[in-house]
């Protein structure tokens, strides 16, 4: 039996849908300029480059209705509604018309974003790994088993901030459909039971203010609420 030095990190996970089980979270996939209109908002071309990726440490995970304390180091936190992938069958090279195969269920999710910190360090050409993957950076509302929904392929994706809309999309509009998106990512890692998988935000990203709440819905999944003090 293996000793540890200290006493073994709890596993982060996330709620099933009217379930008292727990999905248990290995690692947080996240594409970006994954809709057309946002990469066009964030100055960028939609049509001249693949899928893209960057991670967000699995205890990230932040369920339904939590009060988070507001994230340091940044007086320009923005909201990012997302169709989240929880992955239940490893793969590597995953062919995209077996992609879905490997997909538990679905989730809705908020990427949260330290924007200035982002812009900062895109500007001086580092790495934005801080400006994505901060503590409770990872909202996700509850998951839906593939055997009970099905695939989403189409359905409106929104976020509001204090009840005023300011996302207002379609999960038809993606530029890479999930089935893609996990035969891309399969091609760098392998893909393992517990992975979640972000899979990008529609245009109207923008600031969540101290004190403010930010709700994240998708048709036919559980929304994610999240207050900020």
């Amino acid at each position: 039996m293996v000793q540890f030095a200290l006493p073994a990190a709890t596993i982060p996970s996330i709620a099933i849908f009217e379930s008292t089980t727990r999905f248990a979270v290995r690692r947080i996939f996240c594409v970006g300029r994954n809709y057309a209109d946002h990469a066009r908002e964030m100055g960028n071309d939609p049509d001249r480059e693949p899928p893209f990726f960057f991670t967000k440490p699995a205890d990230a995970v932040v369920d339904d209705g939590a009060t988070l304390p507001y994230p340091p180091q940044t007086e320009n936190l923005h909201h990012e509604a997302e169709l989240v992938v929880a992955i239940g069958l490893a793969g590597v090279d995953i062919n995209a018309k077996q992609a879905l195969r490997h997909v538990w269920g679905y989730a809705t999710g908020n990427d949260l974003t330290r924007r200035d910190m982002q812009a900062a360090a895109k500007e001086m050409r580092r790495p934005w790994d801080l400006a994505k993957g901060f503590d409770h950076s990872a909202p996700c509302g509850a998951l839906h088993p593939v055997s009970e929904i099905g695939h989403p392929v189409q359905g409106r994706i929104t976020a509001h901030v204090d009840g005023a809309l300011r996302q207002d999309g379609d999960l038809a509009d993606m530029i890479w459909p999930v089935a893609d998106v996990i035969a891309y990512l399969s091609c760098s890692v392998a893909l393992a039971a517990g992975d979640l998988i972000y899979t990008g935000t529609p245009a109207g990203v923008g600031p969540i203010i101290r004190g403010q709440s930010c709700t994240v819905a998708i048709d036919g999944l559980s929304s994610v609420t999240t207050t900020f003090i």
